[in-house]
């Protein structure tokens, strides 16, 4: 097959972990791997082609280096041969007060003209926008880099571009596709509080109050200390569970702190309480305790290759069957396994 040529916007954890999983399973079992052929592509015909960072330790470097540097702190579960050099893009909103303390970034910007030449040169078909969250400026700005280069666009971070009707309008246009938004992880905090809501529901039972709190260590917790950038997040977060719930319930959803020293490890609590048979009362408590950045990554290898296969059908502006399977606000919020079905039908038509 074909490589499916990508560009990164932001290469932290999650690109890190992207990059390693491409090179791990040339040598290794598909296991992990949610869908293993999509439309004949396995996730080692993706190949990064187009780099962009905004930090010292990044820029400059080639990926196979630049994924490893500091402040990433995902697990290295591959070796990367990878030797595209990152290059210089927008900073904007792309970093907060928190992360310019820890984070030396760029003394220079690069600008639209510059970036779409590179997408252009690297003959990128699909770029990911995996800056922080609360980059709500920088990531039209590379939406709109897309459109001029004519590249397809994954918005894994929790801004509401792809489900924006202009935006899915101008890719549509330009004969290119958009999808997101927000990437939901494999076996993340947002499907297990799907699935217990929707197992609560089904079984008859009402939800009285449910609360999700989930802390970390890597860089997305402490960029969300600015607690300024986390409307559109804990938006994306709560409408993702209360789509699910047919009725007004009392729900918290959102990160609750930063631990350093948890580095890529990430805890979530999720509770539920709710009304049983006759009037009784009952409470589900779970603890999830998982390596953040491998979770989210494994689903992205499913948009990259669904995105491609679309391209390659000839479709263009927004594919509903592919985003409300893999992202938490899509278009059209679906419960998981009707999702999970209708992608699949998707890929067979």
């Amino acid at each position: 097959m074909k490589k499916i040529k990508l560009a990164l916007f932001g290469i932290g954890n999650c690109a890190s972990s992207l990059i390693q999983g491409i090179e791990y399973y040339k040598e290794n079992k598909e296991e992990g791997i949610i869908t293993n052929d999509i439309g004949g592509y396995s996730i080692t015909d993706i190949e990064v082609v187009c780099a962009f960072d905004v930090t010292k330790n990044k820029v400059g470097k080639p990926l196979s280096e630049a994924i490893f540097s500091e402040p990433n702190c995902t697990s290295t579960f591959s070796n990367v041969y990878n030797n595209v050099m990152v290059l210089p893009g927008v900073i904007n909103d792309g970093l907060t007060t928190y992360n310019h303390y820890n984070i030396d970034p760029i003394e220079y910007k690069s600008n639209k003209e510059i970036i779409v030449r590179e997408l252009i040169k690297s003959e990128t078909e699909i770029a990911i926008n995996y800056l922080p969250v609360g980059s709500a400026i920088a990531s039209r700005f590379y939406a709109d880099c897309c459109l001029e280069a004519g590249v397809s666009f994954i918005n894994a971070i929790p801004e509401f571009i792809t489900t924006d009707k202009e935006y899915q309008k101008k890719f549509e246009e330009a004969k290119l596709i958009c999808i997101g938004d927000d990437i939901k992880s494999q076996v993340g905090a947002t499907i297990i509080h799907r699935t217990l809501c929707n197992l609560v529901n089904m079984r008859g039972q009402k939800i009285l109050n449910t609360y999700q709190l989930n802390f970390g260590g890597n860089t997305d917790f402490e960029n969300m200390l600015d607690r300024s950038r986390l409307e559109s997040k804990e938006k994306s977060k709560t409408q993702a569970v209360t789509s699910l719930i047919p009725y007004d319930t009392n729900i918290k959803v959102g990160p609750s702190d930063f631990v350093p020293f948890m580095k890529d490890r990430k805890i979530c609590y999720i509770n539920i309480e709710g009304e049983q048979f006759g009037g009784g009362t009952f409470e589900i408590e779970l603890k999830l305790n998982v390596e953040d950045s491998p979770n989210s990554a494994g689903v992205m290898a499913d948009a990259v290759r669904a995105v491609r296969v679309g391209l390659d059908r000839g479709l263009s502006g927004y594919i509903d069957e592919v985003a409300s399977c893999l992202f938490k606000s899509p278009q059209t919020q679906t419960e998981d396994i009707t999702a999970r079905n209708e992608f699949l039908t998707w890929l067979d038509d």
